[in-house]
């Protein structure tokens, strides 16, 4: 794979990854999601657990095999553009970072003066939540523009803080489990299953982002597989867990009107107390996604700079920091924008498609880039079973994506349309000059 030399710091660990890939992914969907496949599934919510843990384990496998491989910034956009072309990697770039990361960021930080709401009724208040909401992104976008390390350190400490609380309410919770609330009584077929993996895929959306971070990686042919593994494993044992618990001790109060169902549990363990200690952790969940976030998609704006698919200034490195500042303060910009607009909900969806279509991407990349290699001599991190594994992907990503409506579906398509355009006549107008 072609590589250009960068000069980021090279600042993180299997550790640092492992975090950040937990970090960012035990978001605030964990905490509302296990009411809503109860709804659908009751106890054989289970089966969606497995469906979807299996499909992002294997598009996780060719994440480690393809990131392991480069030590280049942007990720998934990187990917794919050199598997397959400009045009793709415009694509990639663009339905990534505004797809997948501002508008997901925007409704995580609503979400989070939601939960905040609950002990300062002030930020109902509009001048409050936006203030607040510019405090959010505006602290970030300095403490990710001063210093990798810094940020790296202030994900790790949000991700022990977030996880310790809720490994300690599992393990306690399970003496108060009802094991008849856990039999089955809604038969599960294809379409259910289906239906359900798909709402419970979104809680797994993100795990890629700290790959985003290449040229910060160290040693990616060790760090990338084993940090990116190791985090999605501890993901799948902890939301599953959760799941238990929620439908063992909530048995029918589990259900779609639950919006806090871990609260509900914490409550039955600890009392009082425990409502607000998840509500604490909740509120640290999801300003260590946003924290991770705002560390790592604006490396995608980085490399797309230095491709020339972004404005040139976005690629600039801080002279002192090291670190790409203005793509930084724009992603930040643009993410506090969104957040206080409130008007995203269809974009959402297409967040969501967006990053089903960059992992089948990835999934494809991850042949063709195989199939192109020239060097054999250096020993990287290869998934077993030949085209086995990404083909299965790739064939997993599909079924999901079918259970997308019909105008879900046009909306996503005409997304697409309006990129291509603006790029053929990007393209258009450089053949000029």
């Amino acid at each position: 794979m072609s590589e250009e030399k960068e000069i980021l710091k090279q600042e993180i660990g299997v550790r640092a990854l492992a975090l950040a890939v937990i970090g960012i992914v035990v978001g605030s969907g964990i905490y509302v999601i296990p009411a809503l496949l109860a709804d659908k599934l009751g106890a054989t919510a289970i089966l969606a657990y497995v469906a979807c843990g299996l499909l992002v384990f294997l598009i996780a496998l060719c994440f480690a095999e393809i990131g392991g491989k480069t030590n280049v910034s942007g990720g998934m956009y990187h990917y794919i553009e050199e598997a397959f072309g400009s045009y793709a990697g415009f694509l990639a770039n663009f339905l990534y970072w505004f797809g997948g990361g501002i508008i997901a960021d925007a409704a995580i930080s609503n979400a989070l003066v939601e939960t905040l709401a609950r002990f300062a009724p002030a930020l109902d208040s509009t001048i409050i939540r936006i203030l607040f909401q510019f405090l959010v992104f505006g602290g970030l976008a300095l403490i990710n523009s001063r210093s990798v390390k810094l940020s790296v350190r202030l994900i790790e400490m949000a991700s022990f803080i977030k996880l310790i609380p809720l490994f300690i309410l599992i393990f306690l919770a399970f003496q108060y489990v009802d094991a008849q609330n856990l039999v089955w009584t809604v038969s599960p077929t294809f379409e259910n299953i289906g239906s359900a993996s798909l709402l419970l895929f979104f809680a797994f959306l993100g795990f890629e982002v700290p790959l985003n971070n290449g040229a910060e990686i160290k040693n990616p042919k060790r760090t990338v597989p084993l940090g990116l593994l190791a985090g999605i494993i501890l993901i799948v044992i902890l939301y599953v867990s959760i799941q238990v618990i929620s439908q063992g001790v909530l048995g029918d109060d589990l259900n779609a009107t639950n919006k806090t169902p871990l609260a509900d549990v914490s409550g039955i363990v600890f009392g009082e107390p425990g409502v607000i200690l998840i509500i604490i952790v909740t509120a640290i969940s999801m300003f260590g996604a946003l924290s991770t976030d705002i560390l790592s998609f604006p490396r995608v704006l980085y490399a797309g700079a230095k491709k020339g698919i972004m404005p040139r200034k976005l690629a600039e490195i801080h002279p002192k920091y090291i670190t790409p500042h203005y793509a930084i303060y724009l992603y930040a910009g643009l993410g506090f924008i969104m957040s206080i607009t409130g008007s995203f909900k269809q974009l959402a969806v297409l967040s969501s498609a967006s990053l089903l279509i960059l992992y089948l991407g990835v999934a494809l990349a991850t042949l063709k880039l195989r199939k192109n290699e020239t060097n054999t001599s250096e020993k990287t991190f290869k998934v077993p079973g030949g085209i086995l594994i990404p083909s299965l992907a790739a064939i997993g990503i599909l079924w999901f994506l079918s259970n997308l409506t019909m105008m879900e579906i046009l909306s996503f398509v005409g997304f697409i349309g309006l990129l291509s355009v603006i790029y053929f006549v990007k393209e258009k107008v450089k053949a000029t000059k």
